[in-house]
């Protein structure tokens, strides 16, 4: 399923305001392509009289809050919403389209949904009311709308198991471009396919070659350089534009024996091997398993669930199970690296507490200890300074522990702490903002790996059970 962009709809220049709804809502509403209305519904108004009703609410909005544009207003929004061919029903598509309007108008404004049938793809005209139900506000197109209402359909598109466009780009995309990648063939390109059939047949000379391309459909301007022209094309081509192989006095040649036709060959751009897709995996994982086993499954696992997992990876462009694997590695290991800085930071941070004790108290404990070495290290004046000599041992012993042959002082230990504690303030932002990218990454590679390996199970499953 593919959405286009939001398209606001103003009144222009010489149309009324009545005269501006009605005009699109005409359109939508054609019964040559709606099934004769069959195919169209409606949400707090009534589809036959829409463009009154959004006249009729635009009049109570200006009289409530007293704002009024100019030619500028936007009296209603216009959303296209198209479908694989074949994929589903129009009843469905219109359901579908009616469930998108109300979700991401949130059900404050009036809306239309007209489902047209007249092409190959099935696609939905939505048209909702710029004004609300209540008269009061009006409908804003927000910055990054186009995302949000693609993120919306792609969400209730898989909650109903059916496609989504696997790389969406962020202009605009013709119908035939989204339909099949494979762009139409040039004009040149169907000439020269019309003059090798032609050829093919092996005509005697120039004019039986022309007149096989004239019953092939094409008109001819004879001279020196001929042009033809098709029907629906705008302008003729010239016979001289298609290449070596097509001039003139090469094809004079090839009719009288003196050289071979070489059917020009379409030029391909190499590239890598086509890899595999996350989203075609999924998905085919979805439509494969549409049996007592999915439903099971699909209970269990939330398809909500799934909607915000295929979402994640198609903002982050992780479209390939390796790609995806790779950055939730690198995420894990830049959490795990900033774990481990901030431990370190903290381990040294005690250190320092501690050492700064024992530095101060064997500063202040050093005459009592110098006293008790000249005492000859009495027991009497041990038990006199018991305190002060076991607090000056203590710091000794760490500082030996340490292995300081010069005892740092307290201003620099200080200045330390303090870098250590900025250095761990500033990493605590980077490790909360690292712990929840892994954490999503986890999650988003957990969902994938159970539904891919799931999927796999339930069809095993399925299989073991249509055998007994």
């Amino acid at each position: 399923m593919a959405t286009t962009r939001i398209m606001p709809l103003h009144t222009g220049k010489g149309r009324t305001v009545g005269k501006a709804i009605s005009d699109i809502i005409d359109y939508v509403e054609n019964p040559e392509k709606t099934d004769h209305g069959r195919l169209i519904t409606s949400y707090q108004c009534d589809s036959r009289i829409a463009d009154a009703e959004f006249l009729f609410t635009k009049k109570r909005y200006i009289q409530k809050t007293g704002r009024v544009r100019g030619e500028d207003d936007v009296i209603a929004y216009h959303l296209r919403q198209s479908f694989v061919p074949g994929e589903i029903t129009p009843e469905e598509a219109n359901r579908l389209g009616q469930e998108l309007a109300r979700r991401f108008t949130k059900g404050n404004n009036a809306f239309i949904v007209c489902t047209h049938i007249d092409k190959a793809h099935i696609h939905n005209h939505i048209i909702w009311n710029a004004v609300n139900l209540d008269c009061d506000r009006k409908f804003r197109n927000f910055w990054g709308s186009t995302r949000a209402v693609r993120r919306l359909n792609d969400t209730i598109c898989i909650e109903n198991g059916y496609s989504i466009v696997e790389n969406p780009k962020p202009r605009g995309k013709s119908y035939d471009k989204w339909l099949g990648d494979q762009a139409k063939p040039s004009h040149r390109e169907l000439l020269r396919v019309a003059i090798d059939n032609a050829l093919s047949q092996k005509p005697a000379d120039w004019d039986a070659l022309l007149k096989l391309l004239q019953e092939a459909g094409y008109e001819i301007k004879p001279g020196q350089n001929p042009s033809f022209r098709c029907e629906g094309w705008g302008r003729p081509v010239r016979l001289d534009t298609l290449g070596e192989n097509y001039s003139k006095d090469v094809l004079l040649s090839v009719l009288k024996g003196e050289k071979r036709h070489t059917p020009r060959k379409k030029k391909q751009a190499s590239r890598e091997p086509e890899k595999v897709n996350l989203l075609v995996d999924i998905q085919k994982k979805l439509l494969e398993g549409k049996g007592a086993g999915y439903a099971r499954w699909a209970r269990s696992f939330n398809l909500k669930q799934l909607a915000q997992t295929m979402n994640f990876l198609t903002d982050h462009n992780l479209l390939e199970y390796a790609a995806l694997a790779e950055k939730t590695a690198d995420a894990t290991a830049h959490y795990n690296a900033l774990s481990d800085q901030i431990k370190a930071a903290e381990k040294r941070m005690a250190e320092i507490a501690v050492l700064k004790t024992h530095i101060i108290n064997y500063s202040k404990t050093r005459d009592v200890y110098v006293a008790y070495r000249k005492a000859g290290y009495s027991k009497k004046f041990l038990a006199e300074h018991e305190a002060d000599i076991l607090l000056h041992k203590a710091a000794k012993k760490a500082f030996d522990e340490l292995g300081l042959k010069k005892i740092p002082t307290v201003k620099s230990l200080q200045a330390e702490y303090a870098k250590l504690l900025e250095e761990k303030k500033k990493a605590y932002g980077e490790y909360r903002q690292a712990r929840d990218e892994m954490r999503e990454l986890l999650a988003v590679k957990a969902n994938v790996d159970r539904l891919l390996g799931t999927g796999e199970q339930e069809a095993e499953k399925e299989k073991e059970h249509d055998g007994r």
